[in-house]
């Protein structure tokens, strides 16, 4: 009995509030732990003292005790222990001591299992069934611990408590009873069978009028317990999808209802966005589309409360991404936008925008602007074709709106269109530049909030402007330079050295005039190592990069090796993730510009990047207990005690996983992981044999991150490893030794399977489609070395099948919902694009006889997305997908024969297309002609009379100059291939008549092995219309976008031209223009 008093004199001064008293009895205890009776000594404390927190902490400290060194615990002991819990349980009255001793339990549970426990199961039997509403509280505290924290052990009992909870869900005069019941089915929800499943069902009715309970007692118990449905949702969506219609009414009256607070209606919010992400089919066939729009309007386009502002038009610069339900309601949006029809969307939708934008109120106007902001990126193609210059007007004319809230959201949606609506949106450069450089004009006056606003649409609308960025180069780069030499505002250099990133972009080898000013001003910030340099540094650093990328190798790799020991004496001096992860995108830039400059450097290079993969830091998890008690039991064992600390069947330096209320995991090393993973891929593929001894423990760390929670971070891993094995093919092809060759295989063998678990698995589009992406390049690369596997090409095909079919995990398969109509949400459509890049690829890497019955298998998913009720980008993927099969077939062996065998197939679906109202259409259909001709040749020769008579029909009224490129292509082809089938006499005059080329440069290639070919085989012809020829090639001489083999086959053709008809080429070549007739003169007469 000494020891327990002694033991509770201690406890009692360790909460004390002086230092040096806690000091001293942390000394005691230590010395007190030593002696095993420290547990019955500690059993007695917990039930006989007198002070509930002694009792508590007495609970506690056996907890740790049981959780690190339950082998030092002798087996009576163990037993005594597990029976005075159970009592202390029922005699207890303090409710955060019975917390404690519920914990304690959970403990002893990991250790003993629940049936080598009875008495606690049926403790826990008879006070849920207690006809004491106090005892049936204190049963499903002890439940929701013991489960919570071991909910597998658990699973023989799991009807048993699905019943259980049937009944205390309807218990509605005790809510904390219903709380920790709700905890519970949280807790086993993930773990749950089949054979459960219609028992959750029933729940679902029952849960929703518990929570509403819930909700009028407590609200933040009312908030942890909606965590429920995210569980029900994520892990078995199909219990959820019967009660859809209540679920979502339900959570809208709650988003609603503006007395409840933030975090309920967050809750609501986020469940609503979920279940459309997962179920958006089931949303819009219950017609709940309408009742969410009339509940998240309201929400987004609420004023602040008087005298406030909301977060984002805050002057302080934070980056605060505290959620409010506005800032959900707004996601709610997004969500609509990724993941329905925007046919079906926008027809509901829009009378809620224009409401909004057409407002007296500015708090209107702007949830107006922000709703088509979020719209630009899921409903980027039905915006581009359909509405683009309506919205673009309204934005205009908010940019100009007298109040900065609107301004502000005005300028965020130009910068979501700029990003996701292009090519179009550059199209409008005149009257936006005026407008985004009125704004930066007055940047000294403007408050730096707003201005960050301006720098975001600039950046992103200069970034895709491509060439026309000329004009507005000089007064831009005057702007930024000074911003750089003399803001005082870090933030403005900051955001100045950013938009220099984006100019680049844009600009490419047009910034070299201004290369060396902003390098010096990069120089400057990047050795400076002061606190609140970071995020500008970081960003030279980005800028760094991309200056890199486009500037051009002669004006960069001078500087390349400066740069590689800029990056690593950064990392060395600054531990910060962000920072390093700049770090690693300037390495993988300067691996494509210089690889030899970071060859010396890979070792230090590729260890910083895989201690970052490695790392778990910014994963933290969240330990729900007040831990003052860590700094004695962490060590108690160290002092040369045997102790079974690390043998123990959980390492000591574990958290205790079920102690742990949750994981968050920070951001920027989320992105410094994506960072790392990208930059491995691009180094091991352009440094090659250097990168060799790095590449088996690159692909280690990789490999791992494939099933990493976060999307970003796998989506990047799947990236990177199918550029390890693209760098490995490389090296092999280099250095064809029997080691490389076996490497290459053990790589693929490893990487494939595991692609195509991924593309039928993952439940991110966005992962699937990078997957699709990777694998397609890794076959490009490799071509029939990756297909060796038996059974590989099967396994490829039936994915790319499966997408096409919708069958998928990230697909939204399952569930009642037939699809009935063709109208899907555009990243669905483009999931499938990917998967049909997969089919040319793989028929351009297999002798056609082999890939002939898997074509056959595909063409028929392929060609019904050609039908006129489809969207236009459906017939242009479609008829684009068989052109580019065709043009596949050209170069493989046994092509001609599968060609001929596909052609009545595949010819009223082209020629319907040739007939097409979309002009992108009528062109993938007249290349997939031409393709068809050129693959089969002399076996289509019946068809050619046809063919010839509709491309003669679209000429005469065609308009679009990317079609009539197309078509002069496409009657090269049929002449290469069959010359006999065409008529040259009419055919050839009209063909020249359109040259030069207008926009399809990469058909010079073709024109002009045709004209070289005719040469060769009718000379007369060619000469008789020589002029017209002459004329188109002084167009292309020395031109950027013409590649040096179509100018080699060009300046063959010119030189026998004036070698052998000197008389003609002289009289044409004099009538150009002076400055063409002395670069065709040149041009000839150099050798």
């Amino acid at each position: 009995m000494m020891m327990s008093e002694e033991l509770e004199r201690i406890l009692v001064r360790l909460s004390e509030p002086d230092n040096t008293v806690i000091q001293q009895a942390t000394a005691e205890l230590k010395q007190a732990f030593k002696d095993p009776a420290i547990i019955p000594a500690l059993c007695a404390v917990m039930t006989g003292s007198q002070n509930p927190q002694v009792r508590q902490s007495a609970a506690v400290m056996l907890r740790m005790r049981v959780r690190k060194h339950w082998k030092k615990i002798s087996p009576d002991h163990r037993e005594s222990l597990k029976a005075v819990v159970l009592q202390a349980l029922q005699n207890e009255t303090e409710h955060t001591v019975r917390h404690s001793l519920s914990q304690l339990c959970a403990v002893l549970v990991k250790h003993e299992t629940p049936d080598r426990w009875p008495a606690l199961l049926a403790l826990l039997n008879q006070s849920t069934k207690s006809n004491n509403p106090q005892d049936r509280q204190v049963g499903l505290l002890l439940l929701s611990k013991v489960v919570g924290s071991n909910p597998e052990p658990f699973k023989p009992h799991y009807k048993q408590l699905l019943q259980l909870f049937g009944t205390v869900l309807q218990d509605l005069n005790n809510p904390t009873a219903l709380y920790y019941c709700i905890l519970t089915l949280t807790a086993i929800t993930a773990y749950t069978g089949t054979e459960e499943l219609n028992l959750m069902r029933s729940l679902i009715p029952k849960l929703l009028i518990a929570l509403k309970c819930l909700i009028q007692a407590d609200q933040d118990q009312a908030s942890e317990a909606m965590e429920v449905f995210d569980e029900l949702m994520e892990s078995e969506v199909s219990i959820v999808v019967p009660h859809i219609a209540e679920i979502v009414r339900f959570c809208l009256e709650i988003s609603a209802d503006v007395s409840l607070s933030d975090s309920l209606r967050v809750k609501a919010l986020s469940c609503i966005a979920v279940l459309i992400r997962l179920k958006s089919k089931a949303v819009l066939k219950h017609k709940l589309l309408q009742p969410i729009l009339q509940v998240v309007f309201p929400i987004l386009s609420a004023a602040p409360p008087p005298g406030e502002e909301d977060p984002e038009d805050e002057e302080s610069d934070t980056d605060d991404d505290s959620e409010n339900p506005k800032h959900i309601a707004i996601q709610v949006i997004d969500t609509m936008a990724l993941h329905m029809p925007p046919e079906k969307l926008f027809t509901q939708l829009l009378p809620f925008t224009q409401a909004c934008l057409s407002s007296e109120n500015p708090y209107e106007r702007k949830g107006g602007l922000l709703c088509m902001a979020v719209l630009a990126e899921g409903c980027a193609d039905h915006i581009r074709t359909k509405m683009l210059s309506s919205m673009l007007q309204t934005v205009c004319r908010s940019l100009s709106d007298n109040n900065q809230v609107v301004r502000s959201a005005a300028l965020f949606a130009l910068g979501q269109f700029s990003e996701h609506l292009q090519p179009d949106v550059s199209k409008f450069h005149a009257e936006l530049m005026p407008l985004l450089h009125g704004y930066l004009s007055a940047v000294n006056q403007t408050k730096v909030g707003h201005m960050t606003k301006a720098f975001y649409a600039l950046e992103n609308f200069l970034e895709n402007l491509g060439p026309e960025i000329e004009p507005y180069l000089p007064t831009l780069m005057e702007t930024m330079l000074s911003a750089l030499n003399s803001a005082e505002n870090l933030k403005l250099k900051e955001l100045s050295v950013s938009a220099i990133g984006a100019i680049a972009n844009a600009a490419k080898e047009m910034l070299v005039p201004y290369f060396p000013p902003i390098i010096e001003s990069l120089k400057g910030f990047l050795t400076d190592t002061s606190e609140e340099m970071r995020t500008l540094q970081t960003q030279a650093l980005d800028t760094l990069s991309v200056l890199a990328r486009t500037v051009g190798k002669e004006v960069f790799s001078p500087l390349a090796a400066e740069c590689v020991q800029l990056g690593l004496n950064l990392t060395d001096a600054v531990d910060d993730p962000d920072l390093r992860r700049c770090t690693y995108s300037l390495f993988s830039a300067v691996s494509e510009v210089s690889p030899e400059c970071l060859a010396p450097h890979l070792t230090p290079i590729t260890t910083v990047m895989l201690l970052s993969l490695r790392s778990t830091e910014g994963v933290t998890a969240h330990l729900d207990e007040d831990k003052q008690f860590v700094l004695l039991d962490d060590d108690d064992a160290d002092e040369g005690e045997e102790g079974d600390v690390n043998l123990d069947e959980e390492s000591e330096t574990e958290v205790d996983d079920r102690d742990v209320a949750g994981f968050s995991v920070e951001n920027a090393y989320i992105d410094e992981k994506e960072d790392a993973c990208d930059a491995l891929g691009e180094i091991a593929f352009n440094t090659g044999v250097a990168f060799q001894p790095f590449l088996e423990s690159s692909f280690q760390q990789v490999y791992e991150l494939h099933e990493f929670p976060h999307e970003d971070v796998r989506r990047a891993a799947f990236g990177a490893m199918g550029q390890f094995c693209r760098a490995q093919h490389k090296v092999w092809k280099e250095n064809p030794t029997e080691a490389n060759h076996q490497a290459l295989h053990k790589l693929l063998e490893v990487v494939l399977p595991c692609f195509l678990e991924a593309v039928r698995q993952d439940r991110e589009r966005q992962v699937v489609m990078a997957i699709l992406e990777s694998m397609n390049a890794v076959i490009k690369s490799c071509q029939g070395e990756a297909l060796q596997a038996p059974g590989i090409v099967a396994e490829i095909s039936n994915a790319i099948k499966d997408v096409l079919k919708k069958k998928t995990v990230c697909q939204d398969v399952g569930g009642d919902e037939a699809d009935d109509d063709e109208q899907q949400a555009e990243y669905d459509a483009m999931l499938q694009e990917f998967a049909g890049e997969g089919i040319p690829v793989l028929a351009s890497a297999l002798p056609a006889e082999t890939f002939y019955p898997h074509l056959n298998d595909l063409l028929p998913l392929i060609m019904s997305k050609a039908k006129p009720s489809c969207t236009e980008a459906d017939r242009s993927f479609s008829i684009g997908t068989i052109g580019e099969v065709l043009h596949s077939l050209v170069s493989v062996a046994g092509g001609r024969a599968v060609a001929g065998r596909l052609s009545n197939r595949l010819l009223p679906v082209l020629v319907s297309g040739v007939r097409d109202s979309d002009a992108e259409v009528r062109n993938n259909s007249v290349f997939a002609l031409g393709a068809l001709a050129q693959a089969a040749g002399p076996i289509v020769a019946s068809d050619y009379p046809m063919m010839l008579s509709l491309f003669s029909n679209l000429l005469s009224k065609e308009s679009d100059l990317r079609v009539i490129d197309n078509l002069c292509a496409a009657l090269c082809r049929m002449i290469m291939s069959h010359i006999e089938g065409v008529p040259l006499e009419q055919v050839f005059p009209a063909l020249v008549a359109c040259l030069p080329l207008k926009e399809d440069m990469e058909e010079n290639k073709t024109v002009y092995s045709c004209l070289t070919f005719l040469y060769s085989q009718n000379p007369v012809l060619v000469v008789s219309h020589l002029k017209p020829i002459i004329s188109a090639a002084a167009h292309l001489l020395g031109m950027k976008d013409v590649d040096n083999e179509t100018q080699n086959t060009l300046l063959l053709l010119l030189r026998g031209l004036a070698q052998h008809h000197t008389k003609e080429f002289e009289s044409a070549v004099l009538s150009l223009p002076d400055e063409q007739r002395n670069k065709m003169t040149m041009a000839v007469t150099q050798s």
